[in-house]
């Protein structure tokens, strides 16, 4: 690597990265995820005091049914709404960075749209099928999600663009979707599958966080492993290329992260959209370009936004929740209209 090309990639992270805004964002946004999931456990159908909370905590007694609803049904739900906004909101920076789309998000690409397939296949077909085995469906399931929109969205002979390859997701995801209810009409899977396909956190269980744990956090960290290389292909093939970057096998390191976040997210949370997209935008505008602060940050402020919202689900009509995929895409629908019309204005 030239003397030359270090200088240009040192400028162009100092002129363009706050650092301290990013630990700000870490150290605060840490403090306020925790309080959050602390809230999450008070928030429910019924509510706890903060002793009997406090007890369930330090002194759980299997006996007493607030005890049992806290840790059977609140704790485990308020840890997969910290995994699955995590996992969400990094995947999307990761496609973000790697693919300079700024509208990408795994929920548009058909990822998720493609594990819902692979879960509603497993619901019809192998309804025995471990937790681990569903996973390890759903991972394939975004796999063929992405292989086949950005095989679409190559069709043409301009290549690919981002409005292109984002209305490919969302033709494959419509397809993807109709299959998947088609299966449930089928085989009488409907109640089951219509979870899946709103986007929740309700009937998650210590069983698929602890399915889901190793996965996430070994992605996560296979991210940030691979945050210098994203940073440099953000900037561009060419400028990627001529520092010396082996860029076939970063993107093929990073898609196997994407997939295993959006896999992992779809499992325990079905398909919620949207995150990928908002956060990863709100993050670059306040720490700046580099992909080593955008990460981390993206995974904290993921998580954060998963349990607000299903805070929210909960807290509007506790005996009848709302999805929480609903709630996010009221945020995320006029964001991604408006990413379009931006993105529209870049090709005239």
């Amino acid at each position: 690597m030239s003397a030359s090309s270090t200088d240009f990639k040192s400028s162009v992270l100092d002129q363009q990265s706050r650092p301290l805004a990013a630990l700000m964002i870490l150290i605060m946004g840490s403090i306020i995820l925790l309080l959050a999931v602390i809230l999450s456990i008070f928030v429910g159908s019924r509510g706890i005091a903060i002793r009997t909370v406090w007890d369930a905590l330090f002194h759980f007694n299997p006996s007493i049914q607030h005890h049992q609803v806290i840790w059977q049904l609140r704790m485990p739900r308020a840890l997969a709404g910290v995994m699955v906004g995590a996992s969400l909101a990094v995947a999307g920076a990761i496609m973000q960075g790697m693919t300079r789309n700024p509208m990408a998000d795994a929920g548009l690409l058909g990822l998720n749209a493609g594990a819902g397939l692979a879960l509603a296949v497993c619901f019809a077909l192998f309804p025995t099928l471990s937790k681990s085995g569903i996973l390890i469906a759903t991972f394939m399931g975004a796999g063929l999600g992405a292989f086949i929109v950005y095989g679409v969205g190559s069709l043409s002979r301009n290549g690919l663009s981002p409005v292109r390859l984002t209305l490919s997701g969302a033709a494959v995801s419509a397809l993807f979707v109709a299959l998947s209810e088609g299966i449930a009409l089928y085989f009488h899977i409907g109640q089951d599958l219509s979870f899946w396909l709103s986007g929740g956190l309700a009937g998650t269980n210590w069983a698929q966080v602890y399915v889901m744990f190793p996965w996430v956090v070994a992605a996560l960290v296979g991210s940030c492993l691979l945050a210098r290389s994203i940073t440099m292909l953000s900037l561009g093939e060419e400028v990627a290329l001529g520092l010396g970057m082996r860029s076939g096998w970063v993107k093929v390191a990073a898609i196997i992260v994407v997939l295993i976040l959006a896999g992992a997210s779809v499992s325990a949370a079905g398909m919620v959209v949207f995150v990928g997209l908002v956060v990863p935008h709100i993050v670059r505008f306040l720490v700046g370009v580099d992909y080593r602060w955008i990460i981390p940050c993206s995974a904290v402020m993921g998580g954060l936004l998963m349990v607000l919202a299903d805070i929210l689900a909960i807290s509007l009509n506790p005996m009848h929740e709302n999805p929480v995929g609903a709630l996010i895409s009221l945020i995320g629908v006029p964001f991604f209209l408006i990413m379009i019309r931006k993105s529209g204005r870049g090709m005239k």
